[in-house]
């Protein structure tokens, strides 16, 4: 009975340990980064940093919010069920393959069952002239908060 429970005491201990040798990490990419000059994006979607960062960054000539040229950056976050939808260049439309939800390259929901738009991210300009984009801030249309000067980066 005693070397049972030494036993037990021991695994239990053991266990511990090893649970504080390898924590649960998770190896995210970071929320804010540097994307490159203004100059290195051409007008449209560009899909660099839809695998390595979730976001496509959207150069424009005529923003629908802003009435401005210069970018924004759109969560690839599905609004329906957190799926990544693709752009499809063809149809100039973000697809979701998961439930067909549809999204004009603004990020605004036109078909399917997405209640929302796209979010925005915050995009400024960097002091050494790069675009950083930051995802720990977001932007809602519905919301009324694509307005925010940092939801867009006039050029």
């Amino acid at each position: 009975m005693a070397w049972g429970a030494f036993s037990a005491a021991s695994a239990a201990a053991l266990a511990a340990t090893g649970r504080f040798m390898f924590p649960n990490v998770l190896n995210e990419p970071p929320q804010q980064f540097k994307v490159g000059l203004p100059s290195d994006f051409g007008v449209g979607v560009d899909e660099r940093f839809k695998e390595s960062n979730g976001v496509w960054i959207v150069r424009t000539n005529d923003d629908i919010v802003h009435r401005a040229s210069g970018f924004y950056v759109l969560n690839t976050t599905c609004t329906h069920l957190g799926c990544t939808p693709n752009f499809l260049a063809a149809e100039l439309k973000f697809k979701c393959p998961c439930h067909g939800s549809g999204f004009r390259p603004t990020g605004i929901n036109f078909e399917g069952p997405a209640p929302r738009p796209l979010e925005r991210n915050r995009i400024v300009l960097a002091e050494d002239g790069q675009i950083l984009i930051d995802k720990s801030r977001k932007f809602q249309y519905e919301l009324g908060q694509w307005i925010d000067p940092e939801a867009f980066l006039r050029i």
